[in-house]
């Protein structure tokens, strides 16, 4: 998806090209500052003049192109995204929703990548579930594989830290939030054809197994953990909200990205990151419609 280029008239001349480049090279912050905001607003037809620019002879060019370049990825990023929210139903794509939120701060990622080793993980513990039909196996064979073998484990140790809620991060380093734990517990459920759902509690997010008899709720954080129904009242009797049989039903696939952007939301206010917080709430607003 193209860069909005608002207000500006078609045409990038040689001539602004080189005078931009001359500005770019100045050590000046203020000027570096006005000439960015220049180009940013060519969009990509900037993109494609500057990106050679981040191999220039001189090292204060490179590093104000590599700056530029990641910030008009970043803006087409934030429009691939906002668009996805805009125009996806309740029932939306929940994977791509959450791949494409992850471009938004790591534009450079390859999706197909990250696609391709979920996968991978699916093949493993198709070979491994062949033949079982007990809840209780499943579930088990699973958090074998996620959290002994492969070694995913929940982030308690710096439990805000904002790459917990990427999907594409937590996959790199193996570890994250309760929702985005539950997020790969799901998305590789999926390409299994399992019974998963997400369920979110106040202040907590656990799966859910639900076969032709029995529910089961699963805490992913706490490497899976296996609950029962009334373990998740008594936790919800002990928090501000009570018990509420809402808090059971799992979340649709737009409930679920809001619920993951709301945390992010929170995580950067915590941090004082107002450009990255209002980034966040504006995907919100997108969703809520």
């Amino acid at each position: 998806m193209k860069v909005l280029r608002p207000d500006i008239e078609s045409g990038f001349s040689e001539n602004q090209k080189r005078s931009l480049l001359i500005l770019l090279n100045d050590e000046d912050p203020a000027i570096y500052l006005a000439v960015r905001k220049k180009i940013l607003s060519y969009g990509d037809e900037a993109l494609n003049w500057i990106r050679p620019h981040t191999l220039d002879s001189e090292w204060i060019v490179r590093r104000r192109a590599l700056e530029i370049v990641r910030l008009l990825e970043q803006m087409a990023a934030d429009s691939d995204f906002l668009q996805f929210c805009l125009v996806s139903g309740e029932n939306l794509d929940l994977e791509q929703g959450t791949l494409l939120l992850a471009r938004t701060q790591f534009p450079d990622i390859n999706i197909e990548a990250y696609q391709a080793l979920l996968d991978n993980y699916a093949s493993d513990l198709r070979d491994r579930l062949d033949g079982l039909t007990k809840a209780e196996f499943i579930i088990s064979t699973i958090n074998g594989y996620l959290f002994e073998e492969r070694g995913f484990f929940g982030n308690e140790s710096n439990y805000y830290d904002p790459e917990n809620s990427y999907i594409t991060r937590v996959l790199d380093r193996k570890t994250g939030n309760p929702i985005n734990l539950c997020l790969l517990y799901l998305l590789i459920a999926k390409r299994l054809l399992l019974p998963m759902a997400g369920i979110g509690l106040p202040g907590h997010f656990i799966c859910r197994f639900q076969d032709a008899s029995n529910a089961f709720y699963l805490d992913v954080f706490n490497k899976g953990k296996i609950l029962t129904k009334s373990d998740c009242i008594r936790y919800l009797m002990q928090t501000p909200s009570g018990y509420d049989v809402e808090f059971l039903t799992p979340l649709t696939p737009r409930r679920f990205l809001m619920r993951i952007c709301a945390n992010l939301h929170l995580i950067y206010v915590r941090m004082d990151a107002s450009e990255e917080s209002q980034r966040i709430q504006s995907y919100m607003v997108a969703l809520g419609k």
